[in-house]
């Protein structure tokens, strides 16, 4: 899914029949940062696929994440993880910034 994804995009999965799921929203403040992560954060996928799906998008800045599993707890260990890589990368764009702020 691209970091442009529509809104009817994020809720294939919450049609599904997986039993347990949770949303985050994290809000940049610029369309910029919200890439940056997305682009940070997708190259890491579902250790267990068939047991946990995540699916993200970004929009007006806002990364957008839905988490759907089969058991709770592979949502909770799923979702601490993801919560674990996106705290160091927030981190990161904050401390970094991008491109054009060191200009």
């Amino acid at each position: 899914m691209s970091p442009t994804a529509k809104p009817e995009e994020m809720q294939t999965l919450a049609l599904s029949e997986w039993e347990f799921s949770c949303d985050l929203e994290v809000d940049y403040g610029s369309e910029e940062h919200a890439s940056i992560a997305y682009a940070a954060l997708a190259v890491d996928k579902e250790l267990q696929p068939d047991k946990v799906k995540r699916v993200m998008a970004v929009s007006n800045g806002t990364l957008s994440v839905h988490f759907e599993a089969v058991e709770a707890r592979f949502l909770r260990a799923s979702f601490s993880a993801f919560v674990d890589i996106l705290t160091l990368t927030t981190k990161i764009i904050e401390e970094c910034g991008t491109k054009n702020q060191l200009s």
